[in-house]
């Protein structure tokens, strides 16, 4: 969602679960590599992405969420949508808050079950658009209930689990959930290219009062959006109308280069600090929050008590009923059954460390021992 305001803009850039495979952003390369086609027979390709999984043991929350029918959602409207880092909120006292945010479905959840959602790919291989356009055509406009998660920043450094860290989440009985607000899709857009495939989304695009927390994928993503969409839209994506903020033609030293179309002020001053009273100014009250840094700066691997496999077993012995933890090892045991017996042997390993369960019904079903998982 993309809020135009007299700040700036603000963009909610989130994701349909609460969780992310990897909390490494040197590593989001390397997972998008493992998704894509075998480039010899441009097929998808079980060994490369089991493989990725395999040696990424924290990857195991979202691939359990993914199998289960969460990962095929009935459309648009029926799904809930996540902020999934944690970002912080600080008031005009200075005080800091984490938080996550929850978008509600009021449309209530919905999901295909895998052999529906294949079978609705034959029939409208663009079903979760096309339901979105028509009921809004209709007048019947889906709405989501904005819910946060709040934690007092002193709370943060002792907690059980990272708090930065997007392969987990806050139980919670912990953090109950408050409701502040509520968004409804009331129209579709004029053209679709325009209004959808022009749009830039950043997690990096904030106003006062709102600030990335030190999750270490976030920080990667504050600098990647914003290059993909110079490389995707061009250097002055920002005066797309789509993009453009509030106050921009008052409000940016950013001018000339491809695809310019804003003239207006083209021979004022184009740097700060500079003489001109009207020109826009730096403004410190704006200025992040600070934050305490200790240790040693350098290239490491998250450390911390918690492991990665403390809330999959959570999700698989208290979340998911009876049946979810069967579709669940019926989903995985098809692709994984694709792979080659050492990989599958690998990924289940973790899958015997969430829990015994999970990986001796997964290794029957997919004929493989589980020999190396007991190590």
């Amino acid at each position: 969602m993309k809020f135009y305001t007299e700040d700036g803009n603000y963009d909610m850039v989130g994701n349909n679960t609460p969780v992310f495979f990897i909390n490494d952003p040197m590593k989001l390369p390397d997972l998008i590599h493992s998704l894509k086609r075998n480039p010899a027979t441009n097929l998808t390709d079980p060994n490369s992405i089991f493989d990725f999984w395999q040696h990424s043991p924290e990857a195991q929350h979202q691939v359990m969420i993914l199998f289960t029918d969460r990962g095929t959602p009935y459309g648009f409207r029926h799904m809930n949508g996540y902020s999934s880092h944690a970002y912080k909120w600080v008031n005009e006292a200075g005080d800091v808050h984490f938080v996550k945010y929850h978008f509600k479905t009021d449309q209530g959840i919905k999901n295909f079950t895998a052999a529906e959602q294949d079978q609705m790919t034959l029939k409208d291989k663009d079903f979760s658009t096309s339901d979105l356009y028509n009921n809004i055509a209709k007048g019947n406009f889906p709405s989501w209930t904005w819910k946060v998660q709040i934690m007092p920043e002193k709370d943060a450094a002792g907690y059980k689990f990272d708090i930065n860290d997007i392969t987990k989440i806050w139980p919670h009985a912990d953090y109950p959930e408050i409701t502040i607000g509520k968004f409804t899709l009331n129209r579709n857009p004029e053209n679709y290219h325009a209004e959808v495939e022009q749009a830039a989304f950043s997690p990096g695009h904030l106003v006062p009062g709102i600030e990335p927390s030190m999750d270490k994928l976030l920080q990667g993503r504050l600098f990647s959006y914003p290059d993909t969409h110079r490389h995707r839209l061009g250097k002055n994506y920002e005066q797309l109308p789509i993009n453009c903020p509030y106050r921009a033609r008052v409000a940016t030293y950013s001018r000339d280069g491809a695809a310019t179309y804003i003239t207006k002020y083209a021979s004022h001053e184009n740097f700060e600090p500079n003489s001109n009273d009207n020109a826009p100014k730096e403004d410190p009250s704006k200025a992040w929050s600070k934050f305490a840094v200790t240790g040693e700066a350098g290239r490491y691997k998250y450390t911390h008590p918690n492991t990665h496999y403390e809330q999959p077993r959570t999700l698989y012995n208290k979340i998911l009923s009876e049946a979810e933890r069967a579709t669940l090892i019926s989903n995985l045991a098809g692709p994984l059954s694709g792979a080659r017996k050492d990989i599958q042997e690998g990924f289940l390993a973790h899958c015997y460390k969430v829990d015994p369960d999970y990986g001796t019904r997964l290794s029957k079903a997919c004929g493989t021992p589980l020999n190396k998982a007991k190590l």
